[in-house]
């Protein structure tokens, strides 16, 4: 699920520390910026911005990942999440959370 989420101006211009590089479905590297991790129903989700060109001024859409285990403990495992309910949830407590820090546009 993407949802629309500008920057403050007060958060652009700062160095990005909490970038997380995945694969997407044709094995490219992407890099997001890890906003939150939210529980819902026992269950973990991140909150992922893309990492953009600088002179973007396009409001990004976030990536709500839910969080797996796996076997090892040093590597996690991000899949989708299909369920629009489940999706439209987590979202709202992200906005919710960072509405003072963040521009929401519907």
């Amino acid at each position: 699920m993407s949802e629309d989420v500008k920057n403050t101006p007060e958060n652009q211009g700062e160095e990005l520390d909490n970038i997380l590089i995945l694969n997407d479905e044709d094995g490219n590297e992407v890099e997001f910026e890890f906003l939150d991790l939210i529980e819902y129903e026992g269950e973990e989700y991140v909150v992922l911005l893309p990492v953009e060109e600088e002179d973007t001024e396009e409001p990004g859409e976030v990536v709500i990942l839910k969080l797996e285990d796996t076997e090892s403990e040093e590597e996690e495992s991000y899949v989708s999440v299909e369920d629009e309910k489940v999706l439209n949830k987590v979202f709202e407590m992200f906005k919710e959370k960072f509405e003072d820090e963040f521009n929401f546009v519907d």
